[in-house]
């Protein structure tokens, strides 16, 4: 699986060429994943598609800067399925896990009506890597934890991290 993973990678290194704190911030977003996956101890199936709608869940973020002038949430969720798209299949994922990861990516910034552990899971790592990257403090932080968290290794890190 890990060839898969730093596959990708490379495909998104390639796509934010020049953009250091885009890719920082998707491996970023990628460890966090692979760590709350792991401490669930979930299966290595649906941990592969965590991590890898992890390291293309911001893919929308470019096509919609140059389209709109700007990648607030909802056009990074409205652009980012076809590109990350794009990018699995360019590595050669099969397309149920292709299409579920299209739509965690158009869903990273939705925290209402989730379902499943690996949407949860996208999440909470994105959140714990925005936090931090927007110096987030206070109020914040703890409506983020309210409104966000519910897995144990999840609550955990962030509770460690913004202790």
């Amino acid at each position: 699986m890990e060839h898969d993973e730093y596959r990708l990678i490379g495909e998104l290194i390639n796509y934010y060429a020049g953009q250091p704190k885009r890719i920082q911030h998707a491996l970023k977003v990628y460890s966090f994943a692979d760590m709350i996956a792991t401490g669930e101890k979930l299966d290595v199936d649906l941990r592969k598609t965590i991590v890898l709608a992890a390291i293309v869940h911001d893919a929308g973020i470019k096509i919609a800067e140059e389209k709109y002038g700007r990648s607030d949430g909802p056009l990074q969720e409205k652009e980012g399925p076809e590109v990350a798209t794009r990018m699995l299949e360019a590595i050669g994922t099969d397309r149920k896990r292709t299409e579920r990861i299209a739509f965690l990516v158009g869903h990273h910034h939705t925290y209402s009506g989730v379902e499943g552990i690996d949407w949860r899971i996208l999440l909470e790592a994105d959140f714990l890597v925005n936090a931090f990257e927007h110096a987030l403090t206070g109020k914040a932080l703890q409506e983020g934890y309210d409104r966000i968290f519910r897995t144990e290794t999840g609550r955990s890190i962030f509770r460690t991290m913004f202790a």
